[in-house]
């Protein structure tokens, strides 16, 4: 009778380990997907702000609009070594500079169109990552058991990228 307590116990112990360490796996590979998620953007953002740089230099543009994207595409380039306030707002900043300004000219119309729904699916897709491990970080077990280790919480990217 009291070693059928034991097993129960010591059955209960391993089954607890077990999920533990699946979950320690799986918030580990969540972790890791943020991180390539957020990579992805990051390179979407400055081919972006490349392209509109190379658009403002074309001599497509009036002057006005040409210094207006040239500006905008140069601040969110450099904002990405800033916080993460600040890279969002100079990015939202170029997005509206693209709205602004005439740059529906050809052939640059669909390299640009192109190049802002990149943006917005990179996006799209880290916000669904960091989301997703939000909701396991939040757990009972992951805290109680901090099974999340010592990675920060990750944040959500918030821009206007015409959506």
């Amino acid at each position: 009778m009291e070693i059928s307590w034991v097993l129960l116990a010591v059955g209960v112990v391993l089954l607890l380990g077990a999920y533990a360490s699946w979950t320690a796996g799986r918030l580990d590979r969540l972790h890791h997907r943020v991180e390539l998620a957020r990579a992805s953007l990051e390179t979407e953002l400055a081919r972006r702000s490349a392209l509109v740089a190379e658009l403002a230099g074309s001599d497509i543009l009036d002057a006005a609009s040409a210094l207006l994207l040239v500006d905008a595409a140069h601040r969110a380039r450099a904002a990405s070594l800033e916080p993460i306030e600040v890279h969002e707002q100079a990015e939202s900043a170029l997005t509206r500079a693209i709205h602004a300004t005439g740059t529906d000219v050809e052939p640059w119309a669909g390299e640009l169109n192109l190049a802002m729904r990149r943006v917005q699916l990179a996006r799209r897709f880290h916000n669904d990552v960091v989301v997703s491990t939000r909701d396991l970080r939040q757990r009972r077990l992951v805290s109680w058991f901090r099974l999340a280790g010592r990675a920060p919480m990750p944040t959500t990217i918030e821009l206007e990228d015409g959506e």
